[in-house]
């Protein structure tokens, strides 16, 4: 999913690299860890109180300011996701968010998609709006 929005490539990739302030702008998830770098590790709790589940990641791609690709390793999320910014007009850019994951569970998984990729696809579009209103003010807290 991609949101267009009114702030620079790089307030976007500061915003997006900035993981343990992630949980301010995505849906029930809590992410621990400070990799820049190909190879450095990742974990983010996403769920509801205790309940949810934990999922670790590893840096696979760092092209600062431009895109983060990470291997998810969990138990429950497993498979590859990133982020990716790119230039949109004059003062802003489109910050897409990407997940390719593995189900578990073989044919029970696929036909637990069915039930839960609404939801899922839900929660990333309300987290691309919310990280869209916190780059647009921060971005007009400094342009006045």
């Amino acid at each position: 999913m991609s949101v267009d929005v009114a702030a620079s490539v790089e307030r976007a990739w500061e915003t997006l690299s900035d993981w343990e302030s992630q949980g301010a702008w995505m849906v029930a998830t809590k992410v621990r860890g400070t990799a820049s770098a190909v190879g450095g590790s990742l974990e983010g709790f996403t769920g509801i109180g205790p309940i949810g589940f934990l999922d670790t990641m590893t840096v696979t791609e760092w092209e600062p300011p431009r895109s983060c690709t990470v291997r998810h390793t969990g138990h429950v999320v497993r498979g590859t996701g990133g982020f990716e910014v790119a230039p949109q007009g004059a003062d802003g850019c489109r910050v897409t968010w990407w997940e390719d994951v593995d189900l578990p569970l073989g044919v029970l998984g696929r036909i637990g998609w069915l039930v839960i990729g609404p939801t899922t696809r839900l929660f990333f579009k309300v987290s691309l709006g919310r990280l869209k209103r916190i780059l647009e003010a921060a971005e007009r807290d400094i342009t006045g």
